[in-house]
């Protein structure tokens, strides 16, 4: 449906008049410490809060037999107990609109040393146009909008005229099990809309991951004989400078992937965690170091890891000790594509006009690299899927935060695309 300037202007300010409740939930929903494996109490607190909402709602845990063999599934070394997804559904009286799906991960980053931050990460702090902690803007509030965007349409005495899915999912800083797992249950729409923190932006193109974990074996011995020993950490640092090879190999191929030719450094490796030897007097019998890597749009996970293993056996073969006693690598995590939103969509052109009246100036789109739960929807959903959301500093990092105007801003957005792609019938 097209919206008047009238009906335009009317949803904007219930946006407004609900904000200071959206901040609230905001916060609520930022307390819930969900790191992975972690994440049921924030979901339980989801779960009421839609159901009260009116929508009705499915709660499962991901079983890995159900999705361990579709392509875009991610390998896991986890307990997934409280792998725990999260879907209310909104049906209209009858089905005039286009469905939607509006998703969000509930699953957070580890918080590193807490006195870092300025304030403990799990008690946001409001200062001024700003609301901190872990996940608040990665993506805590971006959930909280697709929720409140409804809200505001049903305090003007409206509903969706179609489907619509609100989703909270785990496992996207990890592996997108959730998402894939939520699709492959049978939640999928004309359209979705993700928005993470991409500072009021679309995401038009982003990479896939791959995490992996080496472990390198050396040879103990005492100190006073290091010589006779074979250090595994040391050996380690070398498949590492091995691995930095690989990235810039990888990096010199961007002019071949569309969107990424003026990127100065799409493909980014990570040792994001290492560990290893069991005494500071002993040569160190083991090493183990955990990495990240992207690949571009296109490329298979598959042949990746196949190159990334080749990497660390060539490299080996230099060290006379590993030549012997080789690495071994695991796939542990992300293996995951990245994908391309392609031009000139409904779904883009619809949200374009959202974006213009909500921040009265044009959508501006943009390549990430980085994983987006996009992929799911693109890829395997055959669905547009918009990432867009608000503007951010320091996720990952100490003193998380997200700016209100933006996620409010953000919230309009959302509300003006779901009047326009579902219609609107009277509740």
């Amino acid at each position: 449906m097209t919206l008047s300037a009238d009906l335009t202007q009317k949803i904007l300010s219930a946006v407004d008049d609900g904000f200071e409740d959206q901040i609230a939930f905001t916060q609520a929903l930022t307390r819930y410490p969900s790191l992975r494996g972690q994440e049921h109490t924030a979901q339980d607190f989801l779960h009421r809060e839609l159901q009260n909402r009116g929508y009705t709602m499915d709660r499962w845990t991901i079983d890995v037999k159900d999705i361990e063999h579709h392509p875009g599934f991610s390998p896991v070394d986890v307990d997934y107990s409280n792998a725990i997804n999260v879907v209310g559904t909104l049906r209209p009286k009858n089905e005039t609109g286009k469905s939607l799906v509006l998703n969000g991960h509930i699953d957070v980053v580890p918080t590193g040393p807490e006195d870092m931050w300025t304030t403990p990460p799990f008690e946001p702090r409001r200062d001024g146009d700003w609301l901190y902690g872990r996940g608040v803007a990665d993506m805590k509030a971006g959930i909280a909008a697709n929720i409140f965007a409804v809200d505001a349409l049903k305090r003007l005495g409206y509903r969706p005229a179609a489907t619509l899915y609100q989703q909270s999912v785990v496992e996207e800083e990890c592996t997108g099990n959730g998402a894939l797992a939520a699709l492959l249950r049978g939640y999928n729409a004309d359209a979705a809309i993700i928005p993470e923190p991409e500072d009021d932006k679309l995401v038009r193109a982003n990479t896939g991951v791959l995490w992996f974990k080496v472990r390198v074996q050396g040879a103990p011995v005492h100190v006073r004989e290091a010589g006779s020993g074979a250090n595994a950490i040391e050996a380690a640092y070398d498949l590492i400078r091995a691995l930095r090879r690989l990235e810039e190999d990888w990096n010199a191929r961007k002019a071949d992937h569309r969107y990424f030719e003026d990127l100065d450094h799409p493909i980014n490796f990570n040792v994001g965690k290492i560990e290893g030897g069991d005494w500071a007097s002993s040569v160190p019998a083991w090493c183990e170091f955990h990495c990240r890597i992207a690949i571009f749009p296109g490329d298979n996970p598959s042949t990746a890891a196949r190159e990334v293993e080749d990497c660390l056996r060539q490299a080996a073969q230099a060290n006379a000790f590993l030549a012997n006693n080789p690495p071994a690598v695991t796939f542990n995590g992300f293996f995951a594509e990245g994908y391309v939103l392609e031009e000139g969509s409904e779904a883009e052109a619809t949200l374009g006009r959202a974006h213009l009246a909500s921040y009265d100036q044009p959508l501006e789109s943009f390549v990430t690299p980085g994983y987006l739960d996009g992929r799911v929807f693109v890829i395997y959903g055959q669905t547009p899927c918009l990432v867009y959301g608000p503007y951010s500093e320091s996720i990952h990092g100490f003193d998380e935060r997200v700016n209100l105007t933006s996620v409010r801003r953000i919230t309009g957005a959302i509300a003006l695309f779901i009047a326009e792609w579902c219609g609107l019938e009277a509740v």
